[in-house]
């Protein structure tokens, strides 16, 4: 598959290009620029426009193969000489960057970015002025420039993408730390989870709330007043976001979710894809078996296609609350092994059509002092 460029890789290179055209005087409609990967990429420079006093330009991202609702728009950047300069150096240009219209701008604390700055995250910042800088040694220049990043579309789109849920307001973020962008990257969720964890924990929080999604919205809303919504989705990824939840030093973390991702728990997998592994139903016969669920269910519940059809099979022999309760114990099982002891770990599992099948013993006080935290 192929890959694409990020957003900072497309801002440095605009970055480049304008700044380029600004000292030289020559048109540039092609740029290259070295990735941190330390993969080239070489930019085609679009909406060039030459003033007496700056150069504005743009690149259009090109994300590869990874769907995101940022390919295909642009990424552009303006560049101007700043009239006064505090120079870290007298031999050495001074390069501020800004962020523009369609670029986010953060409010709350335990982002990459500090509360007021453009979400423009470090290492973009770094690549343009890496990237500009190269171009004040070839231009022999060690003044002053003001580098503006804009995104044209960036406010529409920032309501596609996590940004209102992180506090940037305004327009999308410039990302990127390897500056491409691999196809359906799992690292990309990862850092996600990363960074609404962290910034939750800078707000002060000690219990953490997880869950796969927000399937089961309404249940969670009319049975436990919580809206779920507010909860951080940690996808498939649930032992690695318990192992940041540790890292980043929370004391609790409760986990909500539905018995189709949340039975493959009680085996001790982790990363609930089912490209990792999908033993549902041979997970809940297990349990059924030790509930006492007579042999002939149990053979009809492995023929099952959904957990939820495998749960009415259950209910009809009146076993279905002794079988939660042994998963469950199942569950706590491995969580707290994967958590360890400095991070306190409970549960909480549905179904659409049966509603609370478990919970752990101290599942309904986590969610109480997260309702006050969050």
């Amino acid at each position: 598959m192929r890959y694409g460029f990020t957003t900072g890789s497309c801002a440095a290179a605009a970055a480049k290009a304008a700044a380029y055209m600004l000292l030289t005087g020559k048109r540039k409609e092609q740029i290259t620029i070295e990735t941190p990967k330390g993969i080239p990429y070489h930019a085609r420079i679009e909406e060039i426009e030459i003033t007496e006093r700056a150069v504005r330009c743009a690149v259009r991202k090109d994300g590869g193969d990874d769907p995101d609702v940022t390919t295909g728009i642009l990424i552009a950047a303006e560049v101007s000489e700043l009239q006064t300069s505090q120079r870290l150096k007298a031999d050495a240009p001074h390069i501020e960057i800004a962020g523009g219209t369609g670029v986010g701008i953060v409010t709350r604390p335990g982002l990459d970015q500090p509360v007021g700055a453009a979400a423009i995250n470090h290492v973009p910042r770094e690549m343009i002025e890496r990237e500009v800088a190269e171009v004040c040694r070839l231009a022999d220049y060690a003044g002053g420039l003001l580098v503006e990043i804009f995104v044209p579309e960036g406010k529409e789109l920032a309501e596609k993408t996590f940004n209102p849920r992180l506090g940037i307001v305004g327009g999308i973020s410039i990302l990127g730390t390897t500056g491409i962008v691999e196809p359906m990257s799992s690292q990309a969720l990862l850092d996600t989870i990363r960074v609404e964890l962290r910034q939750r924990r800078a707000e002060g929080a000690e219990t953490a709330v997880i869950s796969p999604g927000n399937y089961g919205l309404d249940f969670m809303k009319r049975a436990y007043g919580f809206d779920l919504t507010q909860s951080v989705k940690c996808s498939n990824f649930i032992g690695q976001t318990l192992d940041m939840a540790a890292e980043l030093g929370y004391r609790e973390l409760l986990l909500v979710g539905h018995i189709g991702k949340l039975v493959k728990l009680a085996g001790g997998i982790m990363n609930t894809h089912s490209k990792e592994a999908d033993c549902r139903m041979e997970l809940l016969a297990a349990a059924a078996l030790k509930g006492g669920v007579k042999l002939q269910t149990l053979q009809e519940m492995l023929a099952c296609l959904t957990t939820e059809e495998a749960l009415a099979l259950i209910q009809k022999e009146g076993r279905l609350e002794r079988v939660m309760e042994l998963l469950m114990e199942r569950i706590m099982f491995y969580l707290s092994r994967r958590a360890g002891e400095a991070l306190r770990v409970e549960c909480i599992v549905y179904a659409n059509e049966f509603g609370e099948l478990a919970k752990s013993g101290g599942a309904l006080e986590l969610l109480e002092k997260a309702k006050g935290d969050w």
